[in-house]
């Protein structure tokens, strides 16, 4: 069975710092252009940050550049989510995805064919 989970979400405060993890059982994520994507209440799921299978070019949306680092750990078939300086408006579901090819084309939901079940973070004080 393919499948993507997260984990790492939580409550924070504002200035603080949580790393998202994704790990994949059943394929190698070598193989995949990973996204990350978040949805706040009431608003639509959007791209945050997207790496290429190589891990040498990495995409942000402009509200988290500077801000969160996406990264791969292959050994452990997983990618990261490192997250700091986090605002009261990061607060989101967060979901890894995994897209076949090679690039960062796209956030399109559609284009990414394996999802994760989300985590929940939370900024506030």
């Amino acid at each position: 069975q393919l499948q993507l989970v997260e984990s790492g979400g939580g409550l924070v405060q504002p200035g603080g710092s949580l790393r998202l993890s994704c790990a994949a059982s059943g394929f190698t994520l070598d193989r995949y252009v990973i996204g990350w994507f978040r949805q706040a209440p009431g608003k639509d799921r959007e791209g945050v940050s997207c790496i290429t299978t190589w891990g040498d070019t990495n995409y942000y949306d402009d509200s988290v550049r500077g801000r969160f680092t996406i990264a791969r750990d292959y050994a452990k078939n997983a990618v990261y989510l490192q997250m700091n300086s986090l605002k009261p408006e990061d607060t989101a579901v967060y979901y890894c995805a995994a897209q076949a090819g090679s690039y960062c084309s796209s956030f399109a939901e559609y284009t990414y064919d394996y999802w994760g079940q989300g985590t929940q973070v939370t900024v506030s004080s």
